[in-house]
C-alpha cells in the first residue's frame, strides 16, 4: 500500500491537481473494470489503438481519486482528485512496480522465449507449490503493461516469484528486467514470434537475453547462436543448457516419454507424461529448474506426475437451461480470480451470477485474511451466490454475507446437485487443479458435438482496436454482427462490442436484433432488411430500420401508425441508404426530392444516419469509381441536410476502405469482416489476429491395406498400406466436398494430414500414416496453421462464405486471456 504522496516521489512528473491524500493498493488501467475505487489509482494510457484519457470522468464518477495522466485532458470535474502528469504512463507504471519489487528479497524466476513461457510458468508453480508461497503472472501477462501489473501482486507472505516477459520492440526487455529483477532466468525457446520489428534472429535473441542482466543463473536451450551470444556477456553467470528433445529421448510408451538427462556428472531417467515435442521441451526445462533449486531426481520424478495439459485461457461455454459457464477449472488464486470475475461480468447479460469456488491453496495468508479478501472481491462484483468447495471454505462460512452453499469435496457437490438448479444463470467454475473441477463443467455444460469452433475474444478485441487506431478523432464505429457475427456467434460478439463501447451494431434481419435485445444488448442496432411483417417487433424492441426505397419507407410509416404506441413519446430513428453505384439497395438521385417531402410529412420518423455502400474499396484499379461514388453521396447528402434542416451521421466506408480512404471516414465507419481477422490488404492483414479455430477429434483409427478403397463411390484407392483417422465432421458442418481426395488437409500433432476419400455428411477420413496418433486426439481443421484464406482458396470461394457456412450444430466455445 502506497500513499499518493509516496507515488509522487517514485515517478518523475508534475502534480497538476492535489486533493485529499489517499492510500493506494490497486492499479486500474481499464475504466470498465472498477470494483474497489477508493483505494485505487487510475493510470491513463494513450496507445496506438486506444486512449483511456477519454474516460477520466467515468473513472472519477466511479469513486477513484488518484490519477496518472500523460497529456492534457479535461480535469475541470476532477477538482478534489490527485492528478500527476508524466511523460509516459507505461514508464510510470513500470517505475512503481520496480520500486515495489525492491521491497522484497525473494528468489524470482524470469521466463522469456518465443513459445512455452506460460506453460513453463504454470508447470513450475505446480511442481514447487508444496515448498513455496508463489506469486506469478496471471494468465499470459507478459507485456510492458502485464509484467508490472503482475509484479505489483507481490506481498510479504510470498517466498518465490515466477514472472514471464515478452517483447515486440528493441529496448523493451531492459525495462522489464528492472521490474522483475530475476535471480534465475529461463529461456524457453527461440522462434520467430513477434520478430517482425527485429533486424535478425540474433538481434531478437540478444534483446530477450537482457531480461537476465540481474540473474545469477540462466537456463536455456542448447542452441549454438544463443550460446555464442551468452558467451559474449561482459558479466559472469552460471549457464545451464537444456538438451534437445531428440537427443534426450530414450523411448515412448503409453503416452509417456522416457528421457535421459545429465546433472552434476550423473545421468538420470525421467518419465514425462507427454509425447509432443513442445510439451517435452517445456517439461525438460522445468526439470533443470528444479535441479538448480537443489531437488533430487526422485522428487522431480514424483512431481512430474502432476503435470497436465493446461487450458490457459478462460472458456465461455453454453450450459444447460440457458445458462453460460466461464470455465477456469485449473487454477485458483486471488489475482486470476479477479480476472475471471471481470470476464463473468462481461458475459452475464442480466443472468444471476454464481461462483463455484474451491479452496485457494498456498496463499500465504491466514485463513481469516484470505477469506476476507475473497468475500470483499465477490461482493464488489455483485455475485448473487457462492458455492464453496473444500475444508477451508467450510470452516470460514461465517465470513461470507452472500447466499452460500459449502461442500467438503468436489465429489460431495457432484452427488448432491442437479444441473437444473443453475438454469438461467451465469456461472464461474474456478478451482485449484487437484479439485478437478472439469467434472463440474462436464456436468453443467450443454452436451455438444465433438466438432467445435473456438472463438478468441481477445483476438476480436485486438482487431477492433487495430481498426479503431486508424480512425480520426471523433469518428464513430458501427460493427456488423449479422449472420450470427459472421459465424462467430452474435450474442457473445455483441456483448464484447458493447463492453468495448462501440457506437452501433448492425444486423441483417429483425429477428437477429430481437435476439440481441433478449440477451441484454442495449446498443443502438440498425436492421438492414426490416421486413414489413416484422415492423411491430422492430418497434417493440427499439431497433432502427434501414430505409432504402419509397415502398420500404411507406411500410415503416404505416407500421408507426399501427404500432406506434410502442414508441411512447419518442420518434423512430431510421437510417437512409443511398445507392451511388453498388446497384443493390438504396435511393438514387431522382428519388431524393420525394424522399425529403415524405420525411418532412412525418413527425414520428427521424433520420439518424445516411449512408452508402462502396462497391470496390478493396480494388485500387477502381479507385476512380469509388471517388465518383463518394462525390454522388456528398451531393445527395447536401440536399437531404438542407431539406430536413437537421443534422445526421454520414457513413460510407467498410473494412476495406477504413485505411485506404481516410478522408471518407466522415462521422462513422462500418466494420465487418476485419473484426473477424480478415482484411483485403496485406498491410492490414499482418496486424490482425486469427479469431476462429475449427477443431474436432479422432473418432476411430483404421489400418487400410494397399488396393482397398475409402469412402463413398470408391473415389480413393490406397496405393500402399496406410493408416487413416475418421473425424466427426462433414459437409453438414460446413466442410466442403470439394476438399475431398487430397485437396484438403487437417492438422494432427502439428502435422498436415490429407483428406482421403469423399467428405461425407458427418464424417471425413484423413491419412495419419506417419503419426503416432490416438483416438480422441485433437484435429485442427482451420486456424493459425491452416488459415482461413488458404482454406477458402482450396474451396474456390471467399473467406466470408467459409465463416458464415460453418453449421450452427458446430458448437461455439469462447476463450479469452
Amino acid at each position: 500500500m502506497y500513499s499518493s504522496e509516496a507515488i509522487e516521489k517514485i515517478i518523475p512528473g508534475e502534480v497538476v491537481l492535489r486533493g485529499k491524500a489517499s492510500l493506494v493498493q490497486r492499479v486500474l488501467l481499464d475504466s470498465r473494470k472498477i470494483s474497489q475505487p477508493k483505494d485505487s489509482i487510475f493510470i491513463a494510457i494513450k496507445g496506438e489503438r486506444h486512449d483511456s484519457h477519454r474516460y477520466l470522468k467515468d473513472v472519477y464518477d466511479a469513486g477513484v481519486r488518484t490519477f496518472i495522466i500523460e497529456h492534457d485532458a479535461d480535469l475541470s470535474e476532477l477538482q478534489d482528485a490527485n492528478v500527476i502528469r508524466v511523460k509516459s504512463s507505461i514508464s510510470a507504471l513500470q517505475l512503481i512496480a520496480a520500486h515495489h519489487r525492491k521491497q522484497f528479497d525473494i528468489p524470482t524466476i524470469g521466463i522469456t522465449g518465443s513459445n512455452g513461457k506460460t506453460i513453463v510458468k504454470e508447470w513450475l508453480n505446480t511442481m514447487l507449490a508444496d515448498d513455496f508461497n508463489i506469486v506469478r503472472s496471471p494468465k499470459s501477462w507478459n507485456s510492458q503493461v502485464g509484467v508490472p501489473l503482475s509484479v505489483l501482486n507481490i506481498e510479504n507472505t510470498h517466498t518465490l516469484g515466477i514472472f514471464e516477459a515478452g517483447i515486440s520492440q528493441p529496448g523493451e526487455m531492459e525495462k522489464l528486467a528492472k521490474v522483475i529483477q530475476p535471480t534465475i532466468g529461463i529461456f524457453t525457446s527461440i522462434g520467430s514470434a513477434h520478430s517482425e520489428n527485429f533486424l535478425s534472429r540474433r538481434q531478437l535473441i540478444g534483446e530477450k537475453l537482457n531480461l537476465f542482466a540481474p540473474a545469477e543463473i540462466v537456463i536455456c536451450p542448447a542452441d549454438g547462436e544463443l550460446i555464442q551470444l551468452i558467451s559474449t556477456w561482459a558479466y559472469t553467470k552460471r549457464i545451464v543448457l537444456v538438451p534437445q528433445v531428440e537427443r534426450a529421448t530414450v523411448g515412448v510408451h503409453n503416452n509417456v516419454t522416457t528421457v535421459k538427462l545429465r546433472w552434476n556428472n550423473s545421468e538420470h531417467e525421467f518419465d514425462i507424461p507427454f509425447t509432443d515435442k513442445a510439451s517435452l521441451e517445456n517439461a525438460i526445462t522445468c526439470i533443470y529448474c528444479l535441479f538448480v533449486l537443489k531437488y533430487d531426481a526422485s522428487e522431480i520424478q514424483s512431481r512430474l506426475q502432476r503435470l497436465m495439459a493446461l487450458e490457459m485461457r478462460l472458456q465461455l461455454l453454453d450450459g444447460q437451461g440457458d445458462s453460460v459457464i466461464v470455465n477456469d477449472a485449473y487454477s485458483n488464486d486471488l489475482q486470476s480470480l479477479e480476472i475471471a470475475l471481470d470476464f463473468l461480468q462481461q458475459h452475464a447479460r442480466g443472468r444471476k451470477k454464481i461462483v463455484i469456488l474451491s479452496d485457494i491453496m498456498q496463499s500465504g495468508l491466514n485463513e481469516q485474511d484470505l477469506h476476507g479478501r475473497i468475500h470483499s472481491l465477490l461482493k464488489s462484483k455483485n455475485i448473487s451466490q457462492v458455492i464453496g468447495i473444500g475444508s477451508s471454505m467450510m470452516k470460514n462460512v461465517s465470513l461470507y454475507e452472500n447466499s452460500l452453499d459449502f461442500y467438503s469435496s468436489t465429489e460431495e457437490f457432484l452427488q448432491k446437485i442437479n444441473a437444473n438448479d443453475f438454469s438461467h444463470s451465469a456461472l464461474l467454475v474456478k478451482g485449484a487443479r487437484h479439485f478437478r473441477f472439469e467434472r463440474i463443467v462436464s456436468l453443467l455444460q450443454e452436451k455438444t458435438h465433438d466438432t467445435v469452433l473456438e472463438v478468441d475474444l481477445a483476438a476480436l478485441t485486438h482487431n477492433l482496436n487495430y481498426f479503431r487506431s486508424k480512425l480520426k478523432r471523433g469518428v464513430k464505429t458501427m460493427v456488423m454482427v449479422k449472420a450470427s457475427g459472421y459465424g462467430s456467434g452474435s450474442h457473445e460478439v455483441a456483448s464484447l462490442l458493447e463492453f468495448s463501447k462501440v457506437d452501433y451494431l448492425a444486423v441483417a434481419y429483425t429477428d437477429e436484433g430481437v435476439e440481441l435485445r433478449k440477451s441484454g444488448i442495449s446498443l443502438p442496432i440498425m436492421v438492414m432488411n426490416a421486413e414489413r411483417s416484422s415492423m411491430d417487433v422492430l418497434i417493440k424492441h427499439n431497433l432502427q430500420p434501414e430505409i432504402y426505397s419509397m415502398r420500404n419507407l411507406q411500410h415503416v410509416m404505416a407500421a408507426i401508425e399501427t404500432y406506434g404506441g410502442g414508441l411512447g413519446n419518442k420518434v423512430l430513428p431510421v437510417h437512409i441508404k443511398l445507392d451511388t453505384g453498388m446497384h443493390r439497395l438504396g435511393f438514387i438521385e431522382e428519388d431524393i426530392s420525394s424522399l425529403c417531402e415524405t420525411l418532412k410529412e412525418s413527425s414520428l420518423i427521424k433520420v439518424v444516419s445516411v449512408f452508402t455502400h462502396l462497391a470496390a474499396t478493396d480494388e485500387r484499379q477502381h479507385d476512380e469509381f469509388t471517388q465518383e461514388q463518394l462525390k454522388r453521396f456528398y451531393e445527395m447528402c447536401d440536399v437531404l441536410r438542407k431539406e430536413l434542416d437537421y443534422d445526421f451521421l454520414l457513413h460510407a466506408l467498410n473494412t476495406a476502405g477504413i485505411q485506404r480512404f481516410p478522408d471518407a471516414q466522415l462521422d462513422m465507419v462500418r466494420l465487418g469482416i476485419g473484426l473477424y481477422g480478415v482484411a483485403p490488404h496485406t498491410e492490414d492483414q499482418k496486424h490482425l489476429q486469427s479469431v476462429g479455430t475449427l477443431k474436432t477429434v479422432i473418432s476411430q483409427i483404421r489400418n487400410i491395406s494397399k488396393g482397398e478403397s475409402i469412402g463413398y463411390s470408391r473415389k480413393y484407392v490406397a496405393t500402399s498400406d496406410i493408416t487413416i483417422a475418421i473425424v466427426p465432421m462433414g459437409y453438414a458442418d460446413g466442410l466442403r466436398r470439394s476438399l475431398s481426395n487430397g485437396v484438403g488437409e487437417m492438422l494432427v500433432k502439428n502435422t498436415r494430414c490429407k483428406i482421403v476419400g469423399n467428405v461425407c455428411m458427418d464424417m471425413t477420413m484423413i491419412d495419419i500414416t506417419s503419426l503416432d496418433a490416438l483416438e480422441g486426439d485433437e484435429v485442427i481443421v482451420l486456424g493459425n496453421e491452416i488459415t482461413l484464406k488458404e482454406f477458402a482458396q482450396k474451396c474456390g470461394t471467399i473467406e466470408y462464405e467459409i465463416l458464415t457456412s460453418i453449421s450452427q450444430r458446430v458448437k461455439r466455445i469462447y476463450v479469452s486471456g
